[in-house]
């Protein structure tokens, strides 16, 4: 009666483990070594701080979307701007916003203020080469490096909800595939009483 009783449990914490994992949605696994064809880089990154790890969309997924984590101005206090990008990977482009149901999310280091932005989906197919918008070291004032983003999608851009600061970058290298597939972030620590600047640099990753 024990080990029947032991079964049943089993079985009951099982399916309630299914449904779980089925009533949250979760239908892909991140792949971490994902085999990519081409690294996308543009030349103004700042450089500060240190790159996180590589993060992939799971096997034969794509971006097709991305969120930035973003702090709003400070006024006189210390500005930290962009915090972190998330991409947000599907199978097959739907070509409509309203489509975009099942999808992974991805991220590398992110910094430690600011919120989630809504998502931005392509118009069509998926992101393809990006901008980078990045404030140059002030010197004795206020630096916040990376600021915002721009993404190239198969057919039309999208500009990111980030901040105003700093300059845009030239277009990085369209990617060699059939779209961007991973991504992996340079991130400055919490400098304490220090000047803290957060998300600094990016490298995008793309699959064939």
């Amino acid at each position: 009666m024990h080990h029947f009783t032991s079964v049943m449990f089993s079985l009951l914490v099982f399916t309630g483990l299914q449904m779980t994992v089925e009533s949250a949605g979760i239908r892909f696994v991140r792949s971490i070594d994902r085999h990519y064809r081409s690294e996308l880089t543009v030349p103004n990154g700042g450089s500060w701080g240190s790159w996180g790890q590589r993060e992939m969309c799971p096997s034969g997924t794509y971006a097709a979307g991305f969120s930035l984590k973003v702090e709003d101005s400070v006024g006189d206090g210390d500005d930290t701007a962009l915090n972190g990008i998330r991409l947000h990977c599907i199978n097959t482009p739907k070509g409509s916003s309203n489509a975009y149901h099942d999808y992974s999310s991805v991220q590398s280091d992110v910094g430690s203020w600011g919120r989630w932005t809504d998502i931005k989906w392509c118009p069509s197919g998926f992101l393809t080469a990006f901008q980078l918008r990045v404030e140059r070291p002030q010197g004795n004032g206020d630096d916040t490096a990376a600021n915002n983003i721009i993404f190239q999608c198969t057919q039309g851009t999208l500009q990111g909800d980030g901040m105003r600061w700093g300059d845009w970058s030239n277009w990085s290298q369209t990617c060699e595939g059939r779209g961007i597939c991973g991504i992996k972030t340079r991130v400055e620590a919490p400098q304490g009483r220090g000047d803290d600047t957060a998300l600094n640099d990016v490298i995008m990753y793309c699959c064939n």
